[in-house]
């Protein structure tokens, strides 16, 4: 696949890279392509779809499990109570 920039001030800015690094245009671009896909994190056909949904499912079993754990508070009570409010509506 051929690429054409029609930007002038990244045409500057590939041909001082490569000037700097003694790279050809090409090579500088493909380079700093290369580095700024090593900072990503990886896309999701690298990290697997069933691996991914795996690991998902273990963090909301994991988060389940954590509010299950929480104490139980309040729950005699009625929603009306709950909420505060009297069958008028009126603060209780």
């Amino acid at each position: 696949m051929g690429v054409v920039i029609d930007d002038p001030q990244t045409e500057a800015k590939i041909r001082e890279l490569a000037a700097r690094t003694g790279e050809t245009p090409e090579q500088a671009v493909a380079h700093a392509v290369d580095a700024r896909l090593a900072q990503l994190p990886a896309s999701r056909d690298e990290k697997g779809r069933d691996g991914d949904v795996t690991a998902r499912r273990e963090r909301i079993r994991e988060t389940l499990a954590y509010f299950d754990s929480l104490p139980k508070i309040n729950e005699h009570l009625t929603p009306d109570e709950i909420i505060g409010y009297d069958e008028n509506g009126l603060p209780t």
